[in-house]
């Protein structure tokens, strides 16, 4: 039924009058009118789809399309007018706009634009560029103070107890001493005052660590030492191994012959395998490092942006004839807070501070309050109404005599213990314990409670957001099978492949002489040869062959003699497997190669025009590379063009997702069988594939993907189409699967938090198929339910279709990627956030650091709900600040996120205790000890009403100010705070019915609804008469005389 209706509504009088302009546009033939034409056809597609809501429920889609004029446009809520709105918060609307409006007039920001370059000239800059410090500190020397008291008196509980105490320097008003009062609120501010002061001035100190790190700057007269914050736009900077870069830089010269050097990016985009960077070839080509003053170059850079994969920008030397231009890219790029891996490099900056990739990706640290004290804030107010109506009332028996305003005053602060001063104090206190309890447990070693204000929060979440790579995984991947189509070899099987291509080799060297004739002859009667089953084993060999050329892996030597320097090995070098390491920008790749190392055919030496692999009988074969197709997340494979130098054959080499690759292989009726195979297994799949050409076809496609690397307009678009001219008919030869460890215990906590009631989404910067796969393999997504892979979306339309496409499935994750999601956020936000929620499971791929945040605030706001973000890299730091609760993993990513959180653990599967137990506990503690602290005020207060109703209506003190603070706090203490220590069931039974933690996300321990009984029993037990002596010892009033709370019997 719901297919058969059209998505598009019933047009209006207006849009049918559209229509006719641009049919009679559209007949007036080329010229203005048919450019208008195409402008009224966009005009009426927006407006069709303004007019068409999405439907968020089965039976809209069953209405007549006449119905749809009859919905609300987007779903949007009716509107509250006038005093309605006012009310029901229209004034802190206004307020916050006209505070945003005030920032934005104080502190304008400055137009971001693209900029000119000139190398080793910062004199030359148009614009003047921020400095490149970091700041992380919230405050500085004048605004410390200020700030920190409005954080505390920005809520009505810490201002009402700061405008009662203010009032005993009124000496009408006054009640009792003024230590009374301000020695538990002065207690309260000073010890978050020193909190702050410390938290505080550990930031300056890190700032202040960074800032000074002393760089090589290269000038005129030779290098200097520099600051990093003294780097300006312009320079050139000279950064060793090892060393962080200090701002985002093109990449010029490196000292490695290759041109080239890896960069460790784990604190920019959370992942741990180092990058390929390629310096600009002109610079790289100058003989000495001082010729960089000797041209007239400059470098054009787009402005500053958010997106950390990619840049343009181009590379112009004026000097020469005629003068050369480069194109640049994000392989040109040297982003701040990276990691020179190999080499010396030099760079010329192009952003500085506020303007880099990794601070604009960085979200401003926020104060955390959590939900519980919030609460109590909106229960204080109601409170407080109660307090005002009964001094009233008071006043009014009064009848109103002599100065009542007075008297009025005077009831509101003897009735002030209702909410008791003391409450803060002794919440601040039971969140230490907490704190201290959580550090000291034995079964989470390791854990760090570094914001002691919101322990409660671990026991209120109902969203769980967390990273992938090194937070759910390992990021070691380990190769387990090995597909030909009829025979599939796994781990026990290994040896197998590496017998078969021990004779392979072995065949091959013995025959080599005779084969000499053979490989003389053309390769185009070679290629039209009929075509012969092969050997299992001559098929292990090709693939494994193939393996072990199609990757952009690079072999890196250690040279032990020379510390901190790295060389690439020579071709006769003594190739050392010890002192050799493998990098790469996937993972999996390494793996691949690996594994073909641990069978036989070793990789020993790159470089950007060759490789050279070790067979099993030591001979060495050289391959030289003549294209390389990267990975991109569009075309979902990478491919490689080789040519054996001992045979002269040219091979083109691909590898690639089975989706992308199903459609450029030879027909077989295997490969998406077996990829559904290993996929339900947790394999990462990859299909691997060859084409052999002939020198005339590669000519051909030489001369034509150099010209569309040159083309100015739709250069991605046409190198795309040359590429996949190849991409055809090719022999099938393999299909791999990769296993991505997970870390210890991941599927049983997963499973315990879902059955906690946590709703867990995965937010990823890796590829879709891997986050897919992951999400699988660690029980994310049970095995049950079906994945909706949101489809890559570019426009309105689209988004509008596929939303409603997905909104037709039911109990299914959902899987899209990040430039998807932002489309859909740009136009359904609302729609969009309503079906995410729910579903038992989100995968969000492809996202950077700042779409992270924004997902988690976005959560936050249409939901009401309480987030948790778990991460471990510096790219989860924004995410981490923006949740409402942050766990930071110390994990091979280092420490910023767990720097940056507000519990750190060592391992994922901690989290499920310290949510489940501590959590759970520390809430339901804090909501006891609050509404007993309330229970405890009420009955003094009550029995301050009947005091001063026995005698006129006074408004005189029942007891001296030292009594009534003794009895709210050192009289009573020990009996309420020992509440901290309640426990209603053991740790054990936590961890074996999470279910338990349920019930506190519907907070029924701290609504008005459950303080009313509270209240209730503190003026029943006023009331009550005195026992008689036979109810005494029948023990009627021993029974009355206790109160049941939380399965313990507290005896008053």
């Amino acid at each position: 039924m719901a297919e058969q209706i059209p998505l598009y509504p019933v047009r209006s009088a207006a849009a049918a009058a559209s229509c006719k302009r641009a049919a009679y546009f559209s007949a007036a033939g080329p010229g203005p009118g048919a450019e208008r034409s195409s402008r009224y056809q966009l005009e009426d597609e927006s407006a069709h789809l303004d007019e068409m809501p999405l439907m968020m429920s089965e039976e809209g889609f069953e209405n007549d399309e006449s119905d749809y004029h009859k919905l609300p446009r987007a779903r949007i809520m009716r509107r509250k007018r006038g005093l309605e709105w006012f009310v029901c918060g229209g004034w802190k609307f206004l307020c916050t706009s006209c505070c945003d409006w005030l920032i934005n007039i104080c502190q304008r920001k400055k137009e971001l634009k693209a900029r000119t370059v000139w190398l080793g000239y910062p004199e030359k800059c148009e614009e003047k560029h921020p400095r490149n410090s970091i700041k992380n500190q919230k405050y500085n020397v004048f605004t410390f103070i200020p700030g920190v008291l409005y954080e505390q008196f920005k809520f009505f509980l810490n201002l009402y107890f700061l405008v009662v105490s203010c009032s005993q320097f009124v000496p009408a008003l006054k009640i009792g001493y003024l230590y009374t009062y301000w020695a538990p609120l002065g207690f309260v501010l000073a010890v978050t005052i020193m909190r702050e002061a410390i938290d505080e001035f550990r930031r300056f100190q890190r700032d202040k660590e960074v800032n000074s790190q002393l760089y090589s700057k290269l000038t005129v007269r030779g290098k200097v030492q520099v600051k990093s914050s003294d780097i300006q736009v312009g320079d050139l900077i000279i950064v060793e191994k090892d060393q962080r870069i200090p701002s985002d830089m093109v990449f010029l010269r490196t000292s490695e012959k290759a041109g080239s050097c890896f960069i460790r990016t784990d604190q920019l985009d959370g992942e741990t395998d180092w990058k390929l960077k390629v310096a600009v070839s002109c610079t790289q080509r100058l003989p000495a490092l001082g010729d960089l003053f000797s041209i007239n170059a400059y470098v054009y850079a787009q402005k500053p942006q958010l997106d950390i994969h990619s840049f343009e920008g181009t590379f112009t030397r004026e000097d020469s004839d005629p003068p050369i231009h480069e194109s640049l890219s994000i392989e040109n790029t040297l982003w701040a807070s990276t990691v020179v891996a190999s080499g010396t490099i030099i760079g010329v900056v192009i952003y500085t501070g506020k303007e880099t990739r990794s601070v604009m990706n960085t979200s401003n640290p926020k104060n955390k309050v959590g939900l519980l004290d919030l609460e109590l804030n909106q229960l204080t107010k109601a409170l407080f109404l109660a307090l005002v109506a009964l001094s009233v009332v008071m006043v009014t028996l009064q009848g109103f005599s002599g100065p009542w305003y007075r008297s009025l005053f005077r009831f509101l602060l003897l009735f002030s213990y209702i909410i008791p001063i003391s409450l803060r104090v002794n919440l601040d206190m039971g969140k230490a314990a907490y704190g201290w309890m959580i550090m000291k447990d034995e079964n989470i070693p390791g854990t760090v409670v570094r914001t002691s204000t919101i322990p409660e929060e671990l026991g209120r979440l109902v969203y769980l957001l967390t990273d992938k790579t090194g937070t759910l995984t390992r990021n070691e991947m380990v190769f387990k099978r090995l597909h030909l189509g009829t025979v599939s070899y796994g781990t026990d099987t290994m040896d197998e492949i590496q017998n078969q291509l021990m004779n392979s080799y072995s065949q091959t060297q013995s025959q080599a002489s005779g084969n000499n004739a053979s490989s003389t002859l053309p390769r185009k009667a070679q290629s039209s040869a009929p075509k012969v089953r092969k050997s299992v084993s001559s098929r292990v060999h090709e693939a494994v062959k193939a393996v072990a050329l199609c990757h952009n892996v690079t072999p890196v030597y250690e040279a032990r003699g020379a510390a901190g320097e790295t060389e690439f090995a020579e071709a006769d070098q003594d190739f050392s497997d010890d002192n050799r390491t493998y990098q790469a920008s996937s993972p999996d790749e390494v793996a691949l190669v690996q594994w073909t190392e641990s069978i036989g055919l070793t990789l020993v030496n790159r470089d950007l025009t060759s490789m050279q692999l070790r067979t099993p009988s030591g001979q060495i074969l050289t391959y030289c590379i003549l294209q390389t197709f990267p990975f991109t997340s569009e075309s979902k494979r990478m491919g490689v063009i080789v040519r054996d130098e001992s045979t002269a054959e040219i091979t083109f080499y691909m590898k690639g997702a089975d989706v992308a690759m199903s459609t450029v292989v030879q027909y077989n009726d295997w490969l998406e069988e077996e990829c559904g195979n290993m996929a339900r297994e947790g394999l990462r799949t990859l299909v691997v594939a060859k084409r052999a050409l002939t020198d005339e076809q590669y000519q051909d496609f030489e001369n034509r993907y150099n010209q569309a690397k040159l083309s100015i307009h739709d250069r991605t678009l046409k190198v795309a189409a040359v590429v996949e001219s190849l991409e055809r008919e090719m022999e099938l030869l393999c299909l791999t699967g990769v296993e991505d460890q997970l870390q210890t215990d991941v599927r049983p906590t997963l499973e315990m938090l879902r059955n906690a009631g946590l709703k867990i989404w995965m937010l990823t910067g890796d590829k879709l198929e891997t986050a897919t796969c992951i999400a699988k393999s660690s029980h994310l997504v049970s095995r049950t339910q079906d994945t909706h892979v949101f489809r890559p979306v570019t426009s309105r339309g689209e988004a509008h279709l596929e939303l409603n496409a997905f909104r037709r499935k039911h109990d299914c994750a959902l899987v899209i990627s990040g430039d998807s999601l932002e489309v859909c956020l740009k136009y359904y936000e609302h729609e969009f956030v309503e079906l995410a929620c729910q579903c038992p499971a989100v995968v969000c791929c492809r996202c950077g650091p700042t779409q992270k945040a924004h997902i988690v605030k976005l959560l936050q706001q249409h939901t009401g709900r309480r987030t948790c973000a778990i991460g471990d890299g510096g790219n989860d730091v924004s995410m981490i600040q923006a949740a409402d609760c942050g766990i930071g993993i110390e994990g091979k990513e280092g420490r910023q996120a767990s720097l940056a959180a507000d519990f750190s653990v060592s391992q994922f599967k901690h989290i499920g205790r310290l949510l489940v137990v501590h959590g759970r506990s520390s809430y339901k503690r804090s909501a006891a000890l609050s509404q007993f602290v309330m229970h405890r005020g009420l009955i003094i207060s009550t029995m301050q009403a009947v005091f001063s109703s026995v005698f006129y209506f006074a408004s005189v003190p029942l007891y001296q100010g030292f009594l009534m603070v003794g009895y709210a706090t050192v009289y009573t203490m020990f009996p309420v705070f020992s509440l901290v220590l309640d426990q209603d069931v053991k740790p054990e039974m936590a961890m074996l019915y999470p279910e338990l933690y349920k019930d506190l996300t519907k907070a029924s321990g701290t609504c008005a609804a459950s303080a009313s009984p509270w209240q209730e029993r503190a003026g029943r037990r006023l009331v009550t008469p005195p026992p008689s002596r036979t109810e005494a010892s029948s023990g009627v009033w021993s029974d009355r005389r206790r109160l049941s709370f939380q399965g313990k019997i507290l005896i008053l």
